[in-house]
């Protein structure tokens, strides 16, 4: 692979997906794994996979999820253990697809919601560490109003329109992610059992003005994850670190790294 290899496709089972490595190949450097929120995709991300590859010097590999992106759609509705399957049937065959070696998990919103599962059930030596964004253990009532007030924005406000930039099928990625969240089966998630189960030292990131989730998150990890836990807690910060907050984030990230990891 070369140092950057811009957009590409791999094939996990029937879907392709969309994928972004920067930096040097997994043969040469740990790789940071990019897992999106759950309206993201590849080009989501904006510039910050490049900021993240220049601080830290590892590899970034990011991919859009089935349904996100430019990757193949997927049916509708989803299952209410979509978070389950995508880190347990797909994570995996995308790191192996790349030929990860040694990984950074770093999910935001849904995407550390996924880190969180696989990180708890496969125990995958590659794993060293983990960055969570805005993650979800749990549905909380303010993630209901949050999410509630997307579909207003998608149907009547031109969320719409700034959504199909990212994504070749919107309508999947939108109504996959806002329909699913809506249910009340979903409700009853509850990824303690997995956070308790993680053995690579944690790093989370909280804005205060998070409109999806609240602190509690953060008490679910300090109350159960048995591995080292390190904060960062955003004052003037929405749902979004990376993009509201990147210096400060890059900062805590980096120094965490050095920290736990001590490389940079």
């Amino acid at each position: 692979m070369t140092s950057d290899s811009g957009c590409a496709f791999i094939a996990i089972g029937e879907a392709k997906l969309e994928y972004r490595l920067i930096g040097p190949s997994p043969e040469e450097a740990p790789t940071i794994v990019l897992l999106h929120e759950g309206l993201g995709s590849v080009s989501s991300w904006r510039d910050f996979p490049a900021r993240l590859q220049e601080a830290t010097g590892m590899g970034v590999f990011s991919y859009s999820r089935p349904g996100y992106g430019r990757s193949s759609s997927t049916p509708l509705p989803r299952p209410a253990d979509y978070l389950h399957r995508e880190a347990l049937e797909v994570l995996p065959r995308a790191l192996d697809a790349v030929g990860v070696r040694e990984a950074v998990l770093f999910g935001h919103s849904d995407g550390a919601s996924i880190a969180t599962i696989y990180a708890g059930a496969k125990n995958d030596p590659r794993v060293r560490a983990l960055a969570l964004l805005a993650p979800h253990f749990m549905v909380e009532p303010v993630s209901i109003a949050g999410i509630e007030e997307a579909r207003i924005a998608y149907e009547q406000h031109g969320l719409r329109g700034r959504l199909a930039r990212h994504h070749a099928h919107v309508d999947v990625a939108f109504y996959g992610w806002n329909d699913t969240w809506l249910r009340e089966d979903f409700a009853a998630l509850d990824l303690r059992a997995f956070v308790r189960n993680i053995s690579a030292p944690v790093f989370m990131a909280q804005g205060e003005d998070d409109r999806y989730g609240t602190l509690a998150q953060l008490d679910v990890l300090n109350e159960h994850c048995r591995a080292p836990v390190e904060s960062l807690i955003l004052a003037g910060c929405g749902h979004a670190p990376h993009r509201e907050k990147a210096d400060e984030l890059l900062g805590g990230f980096t120094s965490f790294l050095d920290r736990r990891l001590g490389r940079r």
